[in-house]
């Protein structure tokens, strides 16, 4: 029998208390693990091969012998919010961490684009499972998702749905990029750069311009669209998290063509919350450890 979808939504001011937190995921919220000390935790910077540069990233390590299942995680445009207590308590779950900063961005080499953040992406992933067969970084190549904020939600959706071998993918506000950025007229050169802040004299992205990166957008906005990527993602979990920062109709569209599909592995969760879930942290933590948790339960 088909699920019935749920949507939960959770207030800015209704905090998780105690309880709440016990009943989804305690230990890798408010505890540590116990310490291994032959296989401790750690966090180490990696330098990854992607378009003829090395991109700047930092792979945590979860305790344990391992090897260990593994989330991508990746940043939105331009990456103010790393997401860093989210990576914390995943490895603190038993999962390997890995974020990247894409090429361009914070003044990592190369130029930025959003067709550079699919690739760099890839190549991310592809690392990963060439280490995970390596064995010295303790990965598990066969149990990897991808987690992505804003931009980034896109990303990993375009991704995953380019590697069948991906286990999931979480969107946390996944952006639309055609809907949001690709409609072709000025609007879209301000939002990005309400995003970038170029005009306020901040530098975070090297080799483009606000101006590009919209007729970026707009070249792609049909084969970029969250929706077009739902028949590869139908057979495997989706979660998508949307807030009250306006992007949550391309979360909708592409949540509402896997139902369509048939897709019964599809998780919704409304925060009433900004962009960047800053009042609601532990909820936004929450959902995710309890996401991950599934995937333990079916290996």
């Amino acid at each position: 029998m088909r699920p019935r979808r749920s949507v939960a939504r959770v207030r800015p001011d209704a905090s998780l208390d105690e309880a709440d937190v016990a009943a989804s995921y305690p230990r890798a919220l408010v505890s540590e693990p116990p310490r291994d000390r032959q296989w401790p935790a750690e966090t180490v910077a990696e330098a990854i091969p992607s378009g003829g540069v090395n991109l700047n990233a930092l792979l945590y390590v979860a305790a344990g012998s391992g090897p260990h299942p593994c989330v991508l995680l990746l940043h939105g445009l331009p990456g103010n919010e790393q997401n860093v207590d989210c990576a914390q308590s995943m490895r603190r779950a038993g999962w390997n961490v890995l974020t990247i900063h894409y090429r361009g961005s914070w003044g990592g080499p190369g130029s930025f684009s959003f067709g550079h953040c699919l690739d760099d992406a890839a190549a991310a992933l592809e690392w990963l499972q060439r280490e995970g067969r390596g064995g010295e970084r303790r990965i598990d190549p066969d149990r990897i998702v991808l987690v992505g904020h804003s931009m980034g939600g896109f990303v990993a959706a375009h991704v995953a749905a380019s590697h069948p071998d991906v286990r999931g993918v979480a969107l946390l506000s996944g952006v639309d990029l055609g809907e949001a950025f690709g409609r072709g007229d000025r609007s879209d050169v301000g939002a990005i750069d309400s995003n970038v802040g170029v005009s306020a004299g901040l530098h975070i992205l090297a080799g483009t311009s606000p101006d590009a990166l919209a007729r970026e957008a707009r070249d792609h906005a049909s084969e970029w669209s969250l929706a077009s990527y739902a028949a590869a993602l139908v057979s495997r979990p989706v979660l998508l998290i949307s807030s009250d920062d306006g992007l949550a109709q391309g979360s909708d569209s592409l949540a509402d063509t896997i139902e369509c599909r048939g897709g019964t592995s599809l998780g919704r969760t409304h925060l009433a919350d900004d962009h960047s879930y800053s009042n609601t942290r532990v909820a936004l933590q929450t959902r995710l450890l309890d996401w991950l948790a599934t995937f333990e339960r079916r290996d």
